[in-house]
């Protein structure tokens, strides 16, 4: 049995390859750090496969499939990407494109080279790692949110489709809330709430793929929060969101 998680060399990512490990997967460990996979390959106790690679680019999603094509991929864990936190007029052009290439583009070339090649032999699984962003509108994180919209409402399409199919193969979002990871740093942002860690997290998501829910939102509150998205007005949830993200800039405006 082998999975293949992007995003691994830290976090998130990293906890789920323990976890699978723990399981009896061997591991395909894709990341930019070399250092960090290499260190996490230690770890593991089963078979690793290190491929360290920027995932951003569409050539080097093509390289990826075509190296791991033929060999039979159980699992596939779209974990790779990050956040950008500002005014949307004053954020990085660069910086965005590359974002929306690991965020949007490699989720959806990696989702769909793989899910051939499961729904022909009928078994496998895939976790489209979203946010409970997903859900919301993003006033000071516009382009990050909408990244995860778009990943949660391709998982959940592709879900119908397999259902209609009959497919044994399962595809799902999870959803997390503030996680305790290097997001942060990256995106330049705090928290209002409290994080969980990355560890409760991955195991919380690994278990309800092997069960098969179609999006998964750990903690009760990022539940509630879900649920108030969906019945709120949204022009009361655009207010609400500008309020919560600016408080988390206060790290970016120190």
């Amino acid at each position: 049995m082998k999975a293949l998680i992007t995003g691994a060399s830290s976090g998130i990512g990293r906890q789920m390859a323990m976890i699978l490990s723990e399981h009896g997967y061997d591991v395909i460990l894709v990341a930019r750090r070399k250092q960090h996979l290499e260190s996490l390959a230690k770890e593991l106790s089963t078979k690793v496969k290190i491929i360290p690679m920027d995932i951003s680019s569409t050539y080097n999603c093509m390289e990826l499939y075509h190296q791991l094509k033929n060999e039979k991929i159980d699992i596939l864990i779209n974990n790779a990407g990050f956040g950008i936190f500002g005014e949307f007029i004053h954020t990085t052009l660069d910086k965005e494109l590359d974002m929306i290439d690991t965020n949007i583009k490699a989720v959806h070339i990696l989702t769909k080279l793989f899910l051939k090649d499961m729904v022909k032999r009928d078994s496998g699984y895939i976790l489209n790692v979203a946010s409970a962003a997903a859900f919301l509108p993003g006033p000071l994180m516009s382009s990050y949110y909408a990244t995860k919209s778009y990943v949660l409402h391709l998982t959940e399409a592709i879900y119908e489709e397999l259902q209609y199919q009959h497919s044994h193969v399962y595809i799902g979002t999870f959803c997390p809330g503030p996680v305790d990871t290097e997001f942060n740093d990256v995106a330049n942002v705090q928290f209002g709430v409290k994080s969980i860690s990355s560890e409760k997290a991955a195991k919380y998501a690994i278990e309800k793929m092997f069960r098969h829910k179609r999006i998964i939102v750990p903690t009760w509150y990022m539940k509630v929060s879900c649920i108030f998205s969906r019945i709120f007005p949204r022009k009361l949830l655009l207010k609400i969101c500008y309020k919560i993200q600016k408080k988390k800039g206060v790290k970016h405006e120190k």
